[in-house]
């Protein structure tokens, strides 16, 4: 569903992703991790048709991105991170809105898409709130909502959980698992438990090039006994 091949962007004299490869497959919820400055968000970025790749080619549903991006992000369900939305809406006029962007103008394909994405990310008892009054946790299932609207086959989520309290985090982490059942999901997350608790898959990514592309169960025996952050820690040092 998502195939990347060898993607490369430079910022000055700095090479933020250095040749990244990989695919995800629908059912698939891929973990990308590494440190801060890893190339994890660039990536994603350029996956998405948000920056253009020096060289390299990432398709989405077998469209490329850089031949037709418009095309691609109708395929994708982006969640930047901190879920950015405009916080004087409430939560349904914000969702009409991007449905209406999304290009379903005639009212009765509006409100069947507003409805079906605010009974899956249970926004109904804050739907005439504005964003700006609402907590973290449900400002992020806005970010959810918005993502789902068109029912991509595809999913980006930057961060979705930072940041929230741990029942907040269950939450969001149920509903990511719900979604994934028929979709590809790629995850960027620094959370360790979280990988476990929902990946399928791992790639880290360190210094734009990735280091590991795996299971959570292979990832873990690579030090059997060892804290996963302290396995994260060897990986990106180079020291296993």
């Amino acid at each position: 569903m998502i195939e990347v091949k060898g993607l490369v962007k430079t910022y000055g004299n700095k090479r933020a992703v250095d040749g990244v490869s990989f695919t995800v497959r629908p059912g698939d919820i891929l973990g990308f991790l590494g440190p801060n400055g890893a190339g994890k968000s660039t990536t994603m970025k350029m996956i998405t048709g948000f920056i253009r790749p020096d060289s390299g080619t990432a398709t989405v549903a077998g469209i490329d991105v850089t031949q037709d991006p418009v095309a691609v992000k109708t395929k994708i369900g982006y969640l930047p991170e901190s879920a950015p939305a405009y916080g004087e809406m409430t939560v349904v006029e914000f969702l009409r809105f991007i449905a209406e962007v999304r290009g379903f103008r005639a009212k009765a394909a509006r409100e069947e898409r507003v409805a079906r994405a605010i009974a899956r990310t249970h926004l109904d008892p804050v739907r005439s709130q504005t964003i700006e009054t609402l907590s973290k946790g449900y400002k992020q299932r806005v970010g959810f909502a918005q993502a789902l609207l068109h029912e991509p086959p595809c999913l980006v989520l930057d961060e979705p959980t930072d940041g929230l309290d741990p029942n907040q985090k269950n939450e969001v982490r149920s509903l990511i698992k719900t979604m994934a059942q028929d979709r590809a999901v790629i995850l960027s997350t620094h959370i360790l438990e979280e990988v476990e608790a929902i990946c399928t898959r791992i790639i880290l990514i360190s210094q734009g090039k990735v280091v590991v592309d795996e299971t959570p169960a292979a990832f873990r025996a690579r030090k059997p006994g060892a804290r996963l952050d302290d396995i994260f820690r060897s990986l990106t040092k180079g020291d296993i």
